[in-house]
């Protein structure tokens, strides 16, 4: 694993149980070589432990989120909603993001995921441009919330 995930990230899901930590980061070494060069950001937050991609370190600018909840892993798509969904896997209402619940690691074996992956970048890149000289993946903290509805950390 060229990038392994950072402490703060591991930090963040041990309130979750080991299948749900395992397949979080089972994403996140699904995501990453689809998204690299590029920025990760990492949030503690109120309802779901969420890191995501981008061009920046500007969580608005990204193209691509992991939320990590109780029994699955949503892989979001910043512009889903303006994206091909041939496949007919991305869910959700609003006006801009769509997800699709990652339950077992097998659900990334879809192939149409890497696709929608590639398009991601592709649309983000439009709009805010990845800087020629970046390199890797920078991991940045960008919150931690006192107030968590979601699972309590095990004694």
């Amino acid at each position: 694993m060229p990038y392994p995930a950072p402490r703060p990230l591991l930090n963040f899901l041990k309130p979750y149980d080991p299948a749900i930590r395992k397949l979080a980061l089972a994403v996140r070494d699904f995501v990453i070589p689809e998204m690299e060069p590029c920025f990760e950001y990492i949030y503690d937050a109120y309802s779901a432990v969420s890191f995501g991609y981008g061009p920046n370190d500007r969580y608005q600018d990204g193209a691509i989120h992991v939320a990590v909840y109780t029994n699955y892993v949503n892989l979001g798509f910043s512009q889903g909603a303006h994206m091909k969904d041939s496949a007919k896997l991305l869910k959700g209402t609003g006006n801009n993001v769509r997800h699709i619940t990652i339950k077992s690691e097998a659900d990334l074996q879809r192939p149409e995921i890497r696709e929608y992956l590639r398009e991601a970048r592709r649309m983000a890149a439009k709009s805010c441009p990845y800087p020629q000289d970046l390199k890797g993946v920078i991991s940045e903290v960008k919150a931690i919330y006192a107030k968590k509805r979601r699972p309590q950390a095990k004694a």
